[in-house]
């Protein structure tokens, strides 16, 4: 099966008075159809500059940029607008027009795409009551909370039909309650349209709500890519391991000897495995920190566990786990791992 967004070498270098400046360096990527996809990374990563190539809104400078098999680069400005309708965006900051209302926001790219105003608004009202909106219809932006505009913002974007909806740190913005409700909003879009949602993000929570693959970027490079879970539960770089467990050094004791973390998948994260770790190897541990999440309807989570001073006995308890087929890693106050 084709991807529906590919790219292939992909490089974009920007040129400034300090010098050029590499954005993306070399990214291969496939998103397939259907997917909720989250690319995640520090500020500055690079996360924006890529998604703005899938639309072509920048030029790589050099590499291919492919939507449902075609090439962006090949394409000449009529082909590349009409390929942009199918290309829906939403930012952090809504970029709603202040002087129009709610229906006639949404109507407006209709407008440009030369639907006809009856058909426009009998659009617009159907969307406005997919987001929930259907009493806001003649409100104006400033009348409208922040999770309101969102949801003006989202229909908007979903006014000509497209089969990609980019969300470059939608959520920013918003208090956690509303979050949680436009990301609900957004999986409800996804599986009932079938849209290809792509998400930039550097907040681990939305990615861990919706997302079922994750790519992360770390200085213009692609690092890491897989399924939420897999990434989340096993993440293999340094950086991916900063950003997943970034509160963990907060909760290593200073003076303790040996730290493990304990990471559970879908399967084990509902047996009292810890329990009978202490129950059968007779030993005395600390639970440092212990966090559970859902991604994509699979449970998993992690336990920072302080083992005993005694390396037989640490090494037992490890053992005991490891034969459980349960992911047993050390930890120091620092960050860094060793995976057994």
């Amino acid at each position: 099966m084709n991807p529906i967004v590919e790219f292939k070498n992909v490089s974009k270098t920007f040129y400034t008075k300090n010098g050029p400046f590499q954005a993306l360096n070399q990214i291969n990527l496939a998103i397939q159809e259907g997917d909720i996809f989250g690319i995640i990374g520090l500020s500055g990563a690079g996360k924006s500059t890529l998604v703005r190539c899938i639309n072509y809104l920048e030029v790589p400078t050099e590499g291919e940029v492919r939507i449902a098999g075609r090439d962006l680069g090949k394409m000449n400005q009529k082909e590349l607008r009409r390929q942009r309708q199918e290309i829906g965006m939403i930012f952090q900051n809504f970029n709603l027009l202040m002087q129009r209302n709610v229906l006639d926001n949404i109507c407006f790219p209709l407008e440009i795409a030369g639907v006809k105003k009856a058909d426009a608004r009998k659009r617009a009202e159907e969307l406005l009551e997919i987001v929930g909106l259907s009493d806001k219809a003649k409100s104006y932006p400033s009348q409208l909370s922040g999770g309101q505009k969102q949801r003006v913002a989202i229909a908007r974007a979903l006014a000509t039909n497209p089969k990609i909806l980019l969300c470059d740190e939608a959520t920013s913005a918003l208090d956690p309650t509303t979050t949680k409700a436009i990301l609900a909003l957004l999986k409800e879009i996804n599986q009932k349209f079938k849209i290809t949602i792509v998400i930039i993000t550097h907040e681990m929570a939305v990615v861990e709500e919706i997302c079922n693959q994750v790519a992360i970027v770390d200085a213009g490079k692609l690092v890491e890519t897989g399924s939420a879970t897999d990434v989340f539960s096993k993440p293999q770089t340094e950086i991916a391991k900063q950003l997943v467990y970034k509160e963990e050094a907060n909760q290593l004791e200073v003076g303790g000897k040996r730290y493990v973390r304990v990471v559970f998948d879908g399967n084990s994260s509902f047996e009292p495995a810890i329990a009978d770790m202490i129950l059968n190897c007779r030993v005395r541990v600390n639970i440092m920190g212990a966090d559970m999440k859902n991604i994509d309807g699979k449970a998993y989570g992690q336990m920072i566990l302080q083992m005993p001073d005694e390396d037989v006995k640490a090494q037992q308890a490890i053992h005991y786990l490891e034969e459980r087929n349960i992911i047993v890693e050390e930890v120091t106050a620092h960050g860094n791992t060793g995976t057994h």
